[in-house]
Order: C-alpha cells, then structure tokens, then sequence
C-alpha cells in the first residue's frame, strides 16, 4: 500500500490542489550582506558591502508592503516565515500582516544561523528567543517553522512539538504533508518550494511564471489532492519584476477554480484532523 498518497486523503470542499503562499522575510546581522545578490562581481571579504545590505533591506523597508497590497487584492492569505530580527527591526509591517489574517511563522533569528551549527541547549534557546519575538509583536505564539535554508537538526521537531508548534516546513521527501510523531507529540511535516524566485535572480523573470503555471496546470489534471508551495523572498520577490509574475500566477490559479488557498497553519490543522495515515515515528 502506497503511504504518501492515501485513497482517502482529501482538501477541503473537494479542492484539487491546495496552495500555499510563502515569503521568506529575512535579513542578516548589522553590517552583513546576504552571500548572494543579482551583482556578478563579489567584494572582498573584508569590505563592507554596502549595496548587498541595502538590497537585502529592501524586504522589510518596501517588498513587504508590496506582498501585502498583492495578496489583498487576490484575496488570498500567506505564511511569512520571518527571521525574528527582521521582526524586530520592522514591527509595524509584520503587525500589518498579522492583522490582515497571514501567519508569521520562525524562521531563526538571522539568516546565517543554521540549526545544525548549534549545541541542542543552544537550538532549543534559539527556537524560544525567536517565538518570543514574534508573540511579542503579533500577540500570538507562532504555530510554524522553517530553518534557514531548510536545515534542520535532529532534535528540531522534538524542540517544536515541546512548545506547541503544529508544522514543520524543513521536508522535501513527500508530495502530500503527513504526521511526524516525536516524544513530545505530533505535528505536520511541510514541503518547502522546488522553485522559489531567487532560481530565477539571473534570469527571465517569466522562468518563475512558466514553473509555477506549468506546475499548478499539471497538478490540477492528476486527478488526486495535490499540494503547491508558492514561495518568494521580500528582499527579491517582492521587486516589481517577480511580483508582476506572482500576480499573474495567482490570477491565473484563481481563474481554474478547485483551488484552496491556505496557509501552512490551516494546511496542517487539517492533516492533524483529516490523515488516516499512522504518523511517521521520528529517529
């Protein structure tokens, strides 16, 4: 029997593909710039780069508010996994996309720290520092988490199910969201986006368009609940080039109808009620 599709799993009223927009709202330490960026010539290391922090800057200073101004006119809401420094450094927005109904989900405190360069001690303080900050500036404790570049470490998901989290966003092995079981409880594994917008940094903004509009077309023809991650970056997706592209693909998307607009919380409340699968045992 085939355990990463069930016969009985299925969407909402009948969806044929659930969707989940994404941003990833991320920054770096004061003074850093992200280790990529659409310049082809890389700075020495010991100089500061200071076109690199301001086009890293541009998400929570301009591409933010742009996302939420797209998302509200196609009346669709998002998970932003968000850096909790970025949080701090730009409150109202993250309050803003609070209040119009997205989720704000743990995504490390900067970028560049990765959970498996950590001690357990550390990991845990980390998740918790980070929760902190975004119940501190939301009201509500995040139900979600990402790693910096979907890297987890063995005691991630035991660390996320001690503190009530519901989803895991850090898995690439199944089409189909399913339930992990740690000691501490259960919560949903999330596949991450085969295809997010920075694929498409040195290239033709219609390469993220054609991805996601061939992928969505696809999905809805296989006759099976399928699931679509729809993933951009505030300081790069939300430039007017790609975010021309995600309005497109959301119109297009909403056009076919059968579709169920969700994010990651909502997806894993549902696999939480509605999976008849025994949850995968974590080792």
């Amino acid at each position: 029997m085939r355990n990463d599709r069930p016969t009985d799993f299925a969407w909402p009223n009948g969806a044929r593909v659930a969707v989940m927009p994404t941003v990833m709202f991320e920054t770096w330490p004061d003074g850093m710039a992200p280790p990529y960026s659409p310049m082809a010539s890389a700075l020495r290391e010991d100089v500061t780069d200071r076109q690199g922090i301001s086009w890293a800057e541009y998400g929570g200073r301009t591409g933010m508010w742009r996302l939420l101004d797209l998302f509200a006119a196609a009346n669709v809401r998002a998970t932003f996994c968000a850096n909790a420094r970025a949080v701090e450094r730009y409150p109202d927005v993250v309050r803003a996309a609070h209040t119009a109904g997205h989720e704000i989900a743990g995504h490390s405190y900067t970028q560049n720290m990765f959970l498996p360069y950590t001690q357990p001690a550390e990991e845990q303080a980390l998740i918790r520092r980070c929760a902190a900050i975004i119940a501190d500036v939301t009201g509500q404790n995040p139900q979600g988490w990402a790693s910096p570049r979907m890297s987890p470490t063995g005691h991630t998901a035991g660390f996320l199910a001690t503190d009530g989290f519901v989803w895991h966003g850090d898995y690439n092995d199944t089409d189909l969201p399913y339930v992990v079981r740690t000691d501490h409880g259960d919560l949903v594994a999330l596949q991450h986006s085969d295809f997010t917008d920075n694929r498409a940094m040195r290239g033709s903004p219609r390469d993220f368009l054609d991805v996601y509009i061939d992928s969505f077309d696809y999905l809805m023809e296989t006759g099976q609940p399928e699931i679509l991650n729809l993933t951009v970056h505030a300081h790069f997706g939300a430039r007017p080039p790609i975010a021309a592209m995600v309005r497109k693909i959301l119109n297009h998307m909403r056009a076919r109808g059968g579709v169920w607009f969700a994010r990651h919380d909502e997806v894993a409340r549902w696999v939480l009620a509605n999976d008849t699968r025994p949850p995968t045992i974590l080792t």
